[in-house]
């Protein structure tokens, strides 16, 4: 274990935690941030973002988390590479134990994100942000006049279905069963419009165009028959669902009921000192922004809780 007790850690290193670090960093608070295996969060398996403010011609997700992490480097944010195994979140100074060593710190941001659930397929993960998405928010302008397929049952999936029928010429609903899991008035929208058609009792057996690199199609399997068919689509949109990565505080912190940190009053979480941002805490935005600016919030919390108990 390091001798030396850390002002704040912060776990995580997608925009909140990134904009967390820049923030503490330049309050001279010298922060650590524990970035895990997979650095940069989900702005990694993005390709252009347009949405982000101050680049007119976008940037690649890769490209902008680069960026963030430069910048808050040399503000004097220090970055390492483990994985967190397990936390002490009690009482501090609160302990971070990783595959390689124990960190100590007075104060800890959490920004550990939510995944997108996926189907698990191997050419959806190889086309993720190809045609593949799991936002349509982020990536539906980029379909104008295209057939999109959306994956799933919910309120998510029916909620990204109406609205990409802003920009797709038709969007086809791919479920497993035959009844929506979405609520009445979702369900409503979505059956009523004339761009959606759905694909009842049917799972996807596959995404199309991997030779290719970008999407064409999906492979289909109707479980009542088992008949599988193609469906030609040129954009992907998996709405099954996020899981926050909170398993680590469990027990620890307070969660919602699906497993979402609670921040109040900023982004306190119910132990003084413990600060959550980002999409851990956040279950109806889940943008880079928002992200942002939340980290921001974070540090500016840990900052005077930190001055308020003399460090």
């Amino acid at each position: 274990m390091s001798d030396a007790i850390r002002k704040v850690a912060i776990i995580g290193s997608g925009p909140a935690g990134l904009t967390a670090a820049l923030y503490t960093a330049r309050a001279n608070l010298k922060p650590l941030v524990i970035e895990g295996l997979d650095a940069g969060g989900q702005l990694m398996l993005t390709t252009a973002v347009e949405n982000f403010p101050g680049f007119t011609d976008g940037i690649m997700g890769p490209e902008l988390m680069a960026a963030m992490r430069a910048q808050a480097e040399r503000f004097g944010a220090e970055f390492v590479r483990g994985n967190v195994e397990s936390v002490q979140l009690r009482t501090p100074p609160f302990h971070i134990k990783t595959s390689d060593e124990t960190i100590a710190a007075r104060a800890v941001i959490i920004a550990t994100g939510a995944s997108a659930k996926l189907l698990g397929l191997p050419s959806e993960r190889l086309l993720m942000g190809h045609g593949v998405s799991t936002c349509a928010t982020c990536d539906g302008f980029f379909f104008r006049g295209r057939k999109i397929a959306v994956i799933g049952g919910g309120d998510s999936a029916m909620e990204e279905a109406v609205f990409l029928t802003r920009f797709a010429e038709h969007v086809t609903v791919v479920h497993r069963r035959d009844t929506l899991r979405a609520s009445k008035i979702m369900q409503d929208k979505a059956l009523a419009h004339p761009k959606i058609t759905f694909a009842w009792n049917t799972e996807v057996v596959e995404v199309l165009g991997a030779s290719t690199g970008a999407v064409t199609g999906l492979r289909l399997r109707n479980l009542e028959t088992s008949a599988e068919s193609d469906l030609a689509v040129d954009g992907v949109f998996v709405a099954i669902g996020h899981e926050p990565n909170t398993t680590l505080f469990k027990g620890q912190l307070e969660m919602d009921a699906n497993g979402y940190l609670i921040a109040r009053g900023g982004a306190k979480t119910s132990v003084a000192g413990v600060f959550a941002c980002g999409d851990v805490q956040d279950h109806v935005y889940r943008q880079a922004i928002t992200a942002a600016g939340s980290g921001c919030m974070a540090a500016i919390d840990a900052e005077r809780y930190l001055e308020h108990h003399g460090h």
